[in-house]
């Protein structure tokens, strides 16, 4: 009666697995295989070698992904751009409404011009821009293919 006092009380600590892993197995690698390895788990995605092993046994799939560096950076890059692109707009808007509030029309009328310029090179820009990235989503798209 004493032990299962004993057992009632302690109530502390870690709760128990219902189905512990009690067996423990070594390998060992050459640098190459080690390298291998670690390029393998890299792959994976997983965030533990020991699960990453244990799938690979029992033939668990393996999700590997491969992020491409410059495809991320270049879209980055394109997101930014964009939204800068926005602001301009915005801003065109409010240079207009100020150039016919503040001066006189035949002045306004003049700083519109040069600013019509700049505007016909941005939109040869933009569709420079939407070409290239035409010509990208072709190439990246075969290269998923």
């Amino acid at each position: 009666m004493n032990e299962n006092n004993r057992k009632q009380l302690k109530k502390t600590g870690r709760r128990l697995k219902e189905d512990p892993a009690k067996f423990r197995y070594t390998i060992s690698f050459n640098d190459e295989e080690h390298s291998r390895f670690l390029a393998l788990f890299e792959q994976s995605g997983m965030l533990v070698k020991a699960h990453f092993i244990t799938s690979c046994i029992f033939e668990k799939t393996i999700k590997t992904i491969q992020i491409d560096k410059g495809t991320v950076d270049f879209y980055m890059r394109l997101t930014s751009f964009h939204s800068q692109f926005r602001s301009v707009g915005v801003n065109y808007n409010q240079i207009v409404k100020l150039l016919y509030k503040n001066f006189s029309e035949k002045k306004a009328s003049a700083y519109l011009y040069k600013l019509e310029k700049q505007t016909v090179e941005m939109v040869i820009l933009c569709q420079n821009i939407i070409q290239l990235m035409e010509e990208f989503e072709a190439k990246h798209l075969k290269k998923q293919d």
